[in-house]
């Protein structure tokens, strides 16, 4: 399957945490994705990128922080999380990269 650029607009990078390596364990992966993408947007470009079938989609934003960086008040970007939950004996590896 050819997965094109627009898919990946949509998913940025895989999330790598203790949370998201249990939930792996439920047979779900989490993926940062673009703001603005909405839950059909995100199961086409994971069905289309990884060839697999996704069974359910949530999703969450995450408020940046305000941070100092030399005395100066600043802002960490907002993100947004998708836990992408597979069908069974489907299996996305994100140890080895896209």
């Amino acid at each position: 399957m050819s997965a094109s650029a627009q898919h990946y607009d949509v998913i940025r990078k895989p999330i790598i945490t203790e949370k998201a390596t249990m939930a792996s364990e439920a047979n779900a992966v989490v993926f940062e994705v673009a703001i603005d993408a909405n839950k059909p947007q995100i199961k086409e470009a994971v069905e289309a990128i990884f060839g697999v079938k996704v069974k359910a989609i949530n999703t969450l934003i995450t408020k940046g922080k305000a941070k100092r960086f030399r005395g100066m008040l600043g802002k960490r970007r907002d993100v947004k999380k998708a836990y992408v939950t597979l069908e069974e004996g489907n299996a996305i590896d994100v140890s080895t990269g896209l």
